[in-house]
């Protein structure tokens, strides 16, 4: 027997104008209210807690840099003064760097439009699933939404994924319309959509293409010659959007924009496609060697965030650096030329015996800190991930299976078997995508994830639902989909004993519950009947929702609420299952803040050393240049200071180089270096690297050649520690350099 999900047409009187809390007419009396409550709710979730947000360090400076200058602000600039780019795309901190400059440089304004991208997301969603499968699917799929651990950790949190999140929602709500009537418009709309979210998420945009693809090539009602030549047009509109900021930055000349983060060559393609990419499949054997990628030019990335030899990541002597002779003609390097721009260091010498970097555990990068076993193809299985997004993982299986089999007799047109298609392709491309890849403690990640598996939780509810009301064989789907999840959530939950120790029993007794509840009264049996069937149904839902509800709601919790890296509950609490306390990111910052927490004040010793190069800077470019993202940190957050940071992220691009740096302070550009502390990611492990990279040479011919700054110099009882690992951390030495005054 054919099962149909759709709720049917409306009724006449359709259109008449309502109070905005009562539903329109046409519409269940419910329907409105109830998703004007779920809305309400994910507000309260996302938005919990956030005028005592903290910035998300790495991301943090770049904002405030953007909010600097326009030049900035189109480029990603990790530094006001426009030296050196993000080791990402900047389209996903472009709607933060607009809310600063409204609302003024603060945490919350940082964290507000992940908010907005979240409660967004959460009504594309609806409109998608209500088109799709009718109001009372769509109502099912936005709770389980909202109910996702990682769905409410995600739009709390500093990250490309909330805003790539809600471009590939609304890639989909285009691509439904476009297939309905086969029109071209809205299928050009959904590539500008995924366009966008390239800008947010780089190539992992476009791995919700299948899915988009199979659906309009699969339903459309126009001939198969005119949807391939939609889908044409719309994928060029597709890749010129994607590609825009890239070729601006192409196209633009070295010395008129900051270096290109992450790269050996300053090549914004060579960051896209090699550091942010291949770099991650490493453990295929896909190798970015010839990309100039950083990471390529290290040992790779690894396929799980593990770092061999010292933890700095340092690399062999000259590796990816090319380093001029001399100045150019006309006076000293300007900054964003000193990198050079010669072919990357990728030969096979430099990669023996190189430390493999850390991966980039700020948002980007292969793998991370804390992986907790987060590698191989299971890892989408593991506790640690399982446990953000997959408690729903054997219903939407189920859903999608069943959706596809009992449709299979319906004509190419029909826009249910397309649904089915769209969510199912898009939950087996992300999970294979993720499962080759690293992904390490990023749990963000995840919630490209969370949105099939809602959305078929919420189709295949209504579409079992219907076939259980039905009879016949087909009745025991729903009782099965029930049992399998529910013996999934209370394994997951059992995972971690020390937390809500009764969950794993509730869920288990629930879900025993249900499936008694719907056996007995299921149509035929000896004690039928619609009110028992309604209560095993209720029965059903609370059973499939109560483990990742419990873990949502954690978000209220100190102890457990959402980490910088997306968790919620205590998978995200560094060190193991179910312990207590706020996560510690390696240098003392707490996991909630994001790579290294910050509320963005400077201490007493670093003001009292930023007064005084400023003072005394002259007519230099920057106040003062140092050894490391991290050190410039807090200068850059507090005060917005032109600071030249070394080495980029990781501390191994070749910006500025030994040659190109030494003409800076020649033409008085720096004059005053901060040194100690570790260099880039290095110094977030404690550690430090002894290989040579352009930055240690620089550092090494600063503590030669340049004169040491005492901190009685400037009033201060001792010199500042390092911005990563707090008074426990390594003293700094302050330098000047160029000829004395």
């Amino acid at each position: 027997m054919a099962t149909t999900v759709l709720d049917t047409t409306a009724p006449a009187g359709a259109g008449v104008r309502r109070a905005p809390w009562r539903s329109p007419v046409g519409q269940p009396a419910y329907a409105r209210p109830a998703l004007l409550v779920i809305t309400v709710l994910a507000a309260v979730l996302y938005a919990w807690g956030i005028n005592h947000s903290q910035y998300h360090t790495f991301y943090a400076n770049a904002v405030r840099s953007m909010t600097e200058s326009w030049k900035a602000f189109f480029y990603g600039s990790f530094d006001p003064g426009n030296s050196i780019t993000l080791d990402k795309l900047p389209g996903f901190l472009w709607p933060q760097a607009i809310s600063a400059r409204i609302f003024g440089f603060h945490p919350w304004a940082l964290t507000l439009p992940q908010v907005l991208e979240g409660v967004a997301s959460l009504l594309v969603l609806y409109r998608v699933v209500r088109r799709w499968a009718g109001y009372n699917a769509a109502l099912i799929a936005s709770g389980a939404f909202l109910l996702t651990p990682v769905a409410v950790g995600l739009f709390r949190t500093a990250v490309e994924d909330p805003l790539f999140t809600l471009c590939v929602l609304l890639a989909a709500e285009a691509t439904q319309r476009a297939a309905e009537a086969g029109r071209l418009r809205p299928l050009v709309m959904a590539g500008v959509w995924v366009g966008i979210g390239f800008q947010s998420k780089m190539l992992e945009a476009w791995a919700v293409l299948p899915a988009l693809a199979v659906v309009y090539l699969v339903s459309a009602p126009v001939p198969l010659r005119k949807r391939l030549t939609h889908l044409g047009l719309s994928a060029v509109v597709m890749a010129a959007v994607s590609a825009s900021w890239m070729v601006a930055v192409a196209l633009t000349p070295a010395n008129d924009r900051p270096y290109v983060d992450g790269t050996t060559n300053n090549s914004a393609f060579s960051m896209v496609v090699g550091y942010n990419f291949l770099n991650r499949f490493s453990s295929l054997g896909i190798s970015a060697a010839s990309t100039g990628s950083i990471s390529a030019t290290r040992g790779g990335g690894g396929h799980g965030g593990g770092h061999g030899g010292s933890q700095g990541g340092a690399a062999a002597p000259g590796a990816g650096t090319t380093e001029a002779a001399g100045a150019p003609r006309g006076g000293a390097q300007h900054p964003r030329q000193a990198g050079g721009s010669g072919t990357p260091g990728t030969h096979a010498g430099a990669q023996q015996g190189a430390a493999q970097l850390p991966d980039r555990a700020h948002g980007g990068g292969p793998g991370g800190f804390g992986g907790g076993g987060q590698d191989g193809w299971s890892k989408m299985f593991g506790s640690a991930l399982a446990s953000q997004t997959g408690w729903l993982y054997p219903f939407a299986a189920i859903a999608v299976v069943c959706g596809l089999l009992w449709r299979r007799g319906s004509p190419r047109t029909d826009r249910i078997r397309a649904g089915f298609a769209l969510w199912g392709t898009w939950l087996t491309t992300y999970f294979l995508v993720f499962s080759a890849g690293s992904v390490g403690g990023h749990t963000y990640y995840m919630g490209v994830i969370a949105v099939p598996l809602a959305a078929l939780t919420g189709g295949g509810t209504v579409m079992l639902w219907r076939a259980y009301r039905a009879g016949g064989r087909r009745a025991w789907v729903l009782p099965g989909a029930v049992a399998a999840t529910a013996a999934w959530g209370a394994f997951l939950a059992g995972e971690f004993p020390s937390f809500l120790p009764w969950l794993a029993p509730a869920v288990g007794v629930l879900g025993l519950t249900a499936v008694v509840l719907l056996v007995l009264a299921r149509p035929g049996g000896a004690r039928s009947g619609g009110r028992l069937a309604l209560v095993g149904l209720a029965a059903s839902l609370a059973a499939v929702l109560l483990a990742p509800s419990a873990w949502a709601v954690q978000v209220f919790n100190p102890a457990y609420g959402s980490s910088g890296m997306g968790a919620v509950g205590p998978s995200g609490m560094r060190g193991g299952r179910g312990g207590h306390g706020a996560a510690k990111w390696p240098g003392g910052g707490h996991a909630r803040g994001g790579f290294g927490e910050s509320g963005g004040r400077l201490t007493s010793d670093q003001r009292k050393l930023l007064a005084y190069t400023t003072a005394h800077r002259g007519s230099a470019e920057y106040v003062f240049a140092t050894d490391g993202w991290n050190n410039a940190s807090p200068y850059i957050l507090a005060k917005g200071t032109r600071i030249l940071p070394l080495g980029g992220f990781s501390g191994q691009v070749p910006f500025p180089t030994e040659a190109g740096f030494r003409q800076l302070v020649a033409s008085g550009k720096v004059r005053y270096v901060l040194l100690g502390g570790g260099r880039g990611m290095g110094a977030m492990f404690g550690g430090g690297g002894g290989g040579s990279t352009s930055a240690t040479r620089i550092a090494g011919w600063v503590r030669s050649g340049c004169t040491r700054v005492p901190a009685s110099a400037y009033g201060g009882t001792q010199s500042p520690k390092t911005a990563t690992t707090g008074e426990g951390g390594t003293a700094q030495t302050l330098y000047r350099c160029g000829p004395a005054r």
